[in-house]
């Protein structure tokens, strides 16, 4: 230890180079009683874009966030410049807690889960019945995982002047989902797209509604027709590898005209991993088999011997078919999208 003299003055005691003041650090944050509340429209390469009153606003994330993630749809507490002019920008200081969050992982073995959407409730999958072809399973992933985070879903056919419907209704019908089919001649220049829209709408009103659905399948042709002044690039898909670029590269919520909701325009997936998923959670979205699952065995999957279910539908208490869906939505956990 070094030692000093009696009298050790100031010059006697040493200080260590390059440090700063001696300022004692404090865990108080401000409280940011001055912060307004703020809706995100878009997130885009770290800048937020935010709907604080009437205005546009674009704002960072403040560093006392760290790690928590701000996503479309975030209620968020925003300070600064809100005054929505050109080259100002805001900081995003609080996120609200949220009352839904839309998850997905890349893959089944990515344990990196990824918020899609907030505070949603209700998730329109969008799928083309030809051109490009179906994908049960991608629409099975998109179902588990909207039942995991308590969204309604809304199935929404396309391109139905391609293919005819039935096929694709009857495997969900057993599920209730509500559903809409729509013909790309609708939205052809000169078709009447309005009956389509109308119906579309018409279950869209009052709600915060996220879009989901492969590359090419006419998600964005719709939204565009949903909201027209906000007009998305719409691309090109390979008639034969049903594969196009991304023409929605960022989520983006839009307000529905003369209607109150939100629509929420998300990138194409060509994947929907479910890594994240607790399988447990998905008999909730089956209130009709729910109760029958109290004489399962412990951690039962719900496709075992032992199964409660079983008996419980041969009672007459639910639908075979409704078991049966139920089983094949669990089992896309264990299976990939193109089995």
């Amino acid at each position: 230890m070094r030692r000093y003299g009696k009298n050790p003055d100031e010059d006697d005691i040493p200080v260590r180079p390059g440090r700063r003041g001696s300022r004692p650090r404090t865990q108080r944050r401000p409280a940011h009683e001055d912060a307004r509340e703020g809706l995100v429209l878009t997130v885009d390469r770290g800048r937020v874009t935010c709907l604080v009153e009437d205005r546009t606003v674009t704002a960072m994330k403040a560093r006392e966030l760290g790690r928590k993630s701000v996503v479309v749809g975030d209620r968020v507490a925003v300070v600064g410049d809100l005054s929505g002019r050109k080259d100002t920008l805001a900081r995003v200081v609080r996120v609200e807690e949220r009352t839904s969050t839309l998850r997905r992982t890349a893959d089944d073995d990515d344990p990196f889960e990824r918020v899609v959407v907030a505070n949603a409730d209700q998730l329109a999958i969008v799928t083309a019945l030809a051109d490009p072809e179906p994908r049960p399973r991608l629409i099975d992933r998109c179902l588990v995982a909207a039942y995991d985070a308590g969204l309604e879903p809304l199935l929404i056919l396309t391109k139905a002047d391609l293919a005819s419907p039935a096929p694709l209704l009857d495997t969900y019908a057993p599920l209730g989902v509500r559903h809409v089919v729509t013909s790309a001649e609708e939205f052809d220049e000169g078709g009447d797209a309005t009956a389509a829209v109308a119906e579309v709408r018409e279950l869209l009103e009052g709600r915060t509604t996220a879009f989901v659905g492969h590359s090419g399948v006419g998600k964005t042709t719709l939204v565009n027709a949903l909201v027209p002044e906000r007009q998305r690039a719409t691309g090109v898909v390979n008639a034969v590898t049903g594969r196009g670029r991304h023409t929605t590269v960022s989520a983006l919520a839009l307000p529905l005209p003369d209607m109150p909701g939100w629509v929420i325009d998300t990138p194409g997936v060509r994947s929907f991993g479910l890594h994240h998923i607790d399988p447990s959670r998905v008999i909730h979205a089956f209130p009709d088999l729910e109760p029958g699952t109290a004489e399962c065995p412990r951690a039962c999957s719900h496709d075992e011997p032992d199964c409660a279910l079983d008996a419980w539908v041969a009672a007459g208490h639910a639908d075979p078919a409704r078991l049966f869906s139920l089983r094949r939505l669990l089992a896309t956990r264990e299976r990939h999208e193109g089995d």
